[in-house]
């Protein structure tokens, strides 16, 4: 059988495809990656949300999908000892409720703070529309650590919701964004995860050839 393809973008700038690759590494899928080049006329599909450029998208034999939720949802039936999701049943919902709030949400620090794993700011204004939005996942990440006790957000083991706000943690490092002690070495195991290091190294080698962008992709 044909090894699974993995569509991605910008390993820079693309959260999105961070978080879809993130997660068919943790589940164990064997798959190749094919970059979709960002420049002209592609670049403009992305930022209209074209429905002939999807990132991530996954093909795998005859099932493509595409929407990082959806592409959990199927790791997650397709690879149940992966456990992407918690397997308390309250957990899970919690999980599910917490990754579908970051998939649908926060629109404005999208614009506000993209992700750019290169960037490094000292000091950072954040427009007042976006603070809330900071405040909010912060509340939520607070909440897990506490209810499941850490290190991570549903407790010992990394699941869908570390891998949807893993760019998260990215952004407020880059934008240099106060975090409270628990949250800030919460960030620090983000950054310490071996596949998230491997992505943030191809992150870096990747061409400076991209205007940075104004929307999340």
């Amino acid at each position: 059988m044909a090894r699974a393809t993995l569509t991605i973008s910008s390993k820079n700038y693309s959260s999105w495809s961070l978080r879809g690759w993130l997660l068919c590494r943790m589940a164990g899928l064997a798959f190749d990656e094919k970059l979709v080049e960002i420049d002209g006329d592609q670049r403009q599909e992305l930022l209209l949300l074209s429905p002939s450029v999807l990132v991530p998208r996954l093909t795998d034999g005859d099932v493509t999908v595409w929407d990082t939720l959806a592409i959990a949802e199927y790791l997650n039936e397709k690879f149940p000892k992966a456990d992407l999701l918690p397997k308390d049943k309250a957990a899970r919902a919690m999980c599910r409720a917490v990754s579908g709030e970051m998939h649908s949400g926060f629109h404005n620090l999208r614009s506000a703070l993209p992700m750019n794993l290169k960037a490094r700011h000292e000091k950072f204004k954040i427009f007042s529309g976006a603070r809330p939005d900071v405040e909010r996942i912060k509340a939520i990440w607070t909440e897990c650590l506490e209810k499941y006790h850490g290190p991570y957000l549903f407790g010992d083991k990394l699941s869908l919701a570390d891998a949807m706000y893993a760019p998260v943690c990215t952004r407020f490092r880059t934008y240099a964004i106060d975090l409270e002690p628990a949250l800030a070495a919460y960030c620090e195991r983000v950054f310490a995860w071996p596949l998230l290091q491997e992505w943030t190294e191809g992150a870096i080698a990747e061409p400076d050839e991209i205007v940075e962008l104004e929307v999340e992709f």
